[in-house]
């Protein structure tokens, strides 16, 4: 807030004197000492001044989506962006948009946020306006909507689940109890994963849903969190498959003794089952990640690689199934069991300071030997790798070639 390219910003749209401030959640991250992604700034202005003020101090504007009818407009300084939205109240909400109009009175403004930890302010000299205690509730570690729980939910159906994120990032003990009796007469808007889609009630889209909840994974104490959605019902509406809260919590505590946090592997955590089929969670939750693949791979293994990972050499696995998975799968094993920590550990430490060796014979080599490409070269050569593998990876090239020709002649024969 500080930044000599956001000072430059704050001057261009207090030029005519408006009194503008730093709003959301930079005020929230700043009060807690922590660096924020994005810096937001509300003014009274209209979007039409805004841009007009940008411009005379040099500074480009650009908008977004529906932004200028929603008062938000880009401002980009020396490659820098900060979100200007002038204040608002709402006119109409349908649970998933909101028709705004404009004013000039930040309290009312402020009074449409989600949270009260959300609808802080700060002027550019550091003096804070708080409206609803959110200082208060900050420190205690209580995320509380602003005003009625229910009203703020049927304005905005996201905020139930944004509820519980907050709660995973920000929240202490237990949930406020107002907003989780809030949250459970509201469940049935959260999209059912059930075989017939047409039984979902499209009031909040899947990739909303999606992007809450590995929001919320992502935290660094989920816990709570997911226990009271289970407890709730809304859970179980966003993942069917997830009945593993107690894995995930010992999971989590884990990865804080050996790794970072990591929403994919705590998502299979939750849902890994010897039943699990994955009819769902691969199809929606994961395909606007980007991250479908890592989980399915995890959950496509884990079942039988959990119930017999101590029959396997741990330098095997790793080579076959890559240091990253092998860790994954050696911490989802040990939060399943609960009770083999050394044995866990012992795994890790290897992964850790083994290096998978590579193959020194390749497909080339199986050509040479007068084998024709197609698969015949791939069915050779896996034979030679299973061969080395099960030989401690101790042959060298020279060994392997020598089992590649027994092969080759062998296969002639036949």
């Amino acid at each position: 807030m500080t930044a000599p390219v956001t000072r430059a910003v704050v001057k261009a749209l207090t030029a005519d004197g408006a009194d503008v401030r730093f709003v959301g959640g930079c005020v929230r991250d700043a009060l807690l000492g922590r660096e924020s992604a994005d810096i937001d700034i509300g003014t009274p202005d209209p979007p039409e001044r805004v841009v007009g003020l940008l411009g005379r101090a040099g500074i480009e504007s650009r908008n977004v989506p529906r932004g200028l009818s929603h008062g938000t407009v880009i401002a980009v300084c020396d490659g820098e962006h900060f979100e200007v939205t002038t204040l608002r109240r709402d006119e109409r909400t349908d649970g998933r948009h909101a028709e705004v109009a404009f004013t000039d009175d930040w309290q009312e403004d402020a009074s449409r946020r989600d949270f009260t930890i959300n609808a802080m302010s700060l002027s550019p000299d550091g003096t804070p306006h708080d409206y609803f205690r959110g200082q208060e509730d900050l420190k205690a570690g209580r995320v509380r909507f602003v005003g009625d729980p229910a009203t703020r939910i049927a304005e905005d159906h996201l905020r139930l689940l944004r509820f519980f994120r907050f709660h995973a990032w920000y929240g202490k003990g237990d949930p406020d109890a107002a907003a989780l009796e809030a949250c459970k007469a509201a469940a049935h808007t959260i999209p059912l994963f059930t075989s017939d889609r047409a039984n979902t009630i499209p009031r909040l889209s899947y990739e909303r849903a999606q992007k809450e909840l590995m929001k919320l994974l992502a935290a660094p104490e989920p816990t709570s969190s997911v226990r009271a959605m289970r407890d709730i019902g809304v859970l179980a509406r966003l993942l069917p498959e997830s009945r593993w809260t107690e894995r995930l919590a010992r999971l989590v505590a884990i990865e804080n003794q050996v790794a970072e946090p990591d929403r994919i592997r705590r998502l299979a955590a939750l849902v890994i089952d010897t039943n699990y089929d994955r009819p769902f969670t691969d199809a929606f939750w994961l395909r606007a990640s980007g991250e479908i693949g890592r989980f399915v791979s995890l959950v496509g293994v884990s079942n039988s690689l959990i119930l017999h990972l101590n029959r396997h050499d741990p330098r095997h696995l790793i080579y076959e199934l890559g240091p990253a998975q092998f860790r994954d799968l050696v911490m989802l094993a040990w939060a399943d069991q609960g009770n083999d920590k050394a044995s866990r550990r012992a795994m890790l430490e290897i992964v850790d300071t083994w290096e998978p060796p590579a193959l020194p014979v390749r497909g080339a080599d199986v050509v040479a030997r007068g084998v024709k490409e197609g698969p015949e070269v791939g069915e050779l050569l896996s034979k030679v790798e299973n061969w080395w593998i099960a030989s401690d990876f101790a042959p060298d090239r020279e060994a392997l070639l020598e089992r590649l020709d027994t092969l080759v002649a062998e296969r002639r024969r036949g």
